[in-house]
């Protein structure tokens, strides 16, 4: 068994929960890691975890629009870089022993704000016909930029370990 985290991410927060996951996740499993616009994303085809994270934007998964506008904000020129909505939606049919969880880095004040990227992912994912093998995890960040909250890089750590304990005892069972 072997995991992929892909990841998208605009100031390097969302890099950095996927870097923890991983390191948690490698506890237990076979892991890469790999932002969602590089080649290795698209070939997840032996993986038994595919874990997908990304930012929120206005209330759930990036768009075209949300990403040009993040780039602005650090005087960057736009590129047309995908994100985790692009990768989901380009999806194969799924195998039914691949299993998959969603992650999402949000504003600590926005805690009790509607919206969340790693719920919108799991929803799409769903709609997609693939299975969810918990429930998405946000973790916060100050301010728009970041960085992260302190103890949130050990909390995702803990949650891939987590993840990873889930999926070999799901695949232990007769």
């Amino acid at each position: 068994m072997s995991a992929l985290v892909v990841y998208e991410t605009s100031y390097g927060s969302t890099a950095a929960v996927a870097r923890a996951v991983a390191e948690g996740i490698a506890r237990h499993l076979l892991v890469r890691v790999v932002p969602v616009g590089d080649p290795g994303a698209d070939q997840a085809t032996e993986d038994t975890l595919v874990v997908i994270g990304g930012p929120t934007h206005a209330f759930g998964m990036s768009r075209a629009a949300t990403r040009r506008e993040a780039q602005e904000r650090h005087d960057e020129l736009p590129t047309a870089r995908p994100g985790i909505r692009d990768w989901i939606g380009l999806l194969p049919a799924d195998r039914p022993d691949r299993l998959y969880a969603t992650f999402d880095t949000r504003v600590a004040g926005a805690r009790h704000l509607p919206g969340s990227a790693a719920r919108a992912a799991e929803r799409a994912l769903r709609h997609g016909g693939h299975h969810i093998v918990v429930r998405g995890e946000s973790f916060y960040v100050v301010g728009t930029d970041g960085p992260l909250l302190p103890d949130e890089e050990v909390r995702a750590r803990n949650w891939g370990e987590h993840l990873a304990r889930t999926v070999t005892a799901l695949w232990a069972r007769p």
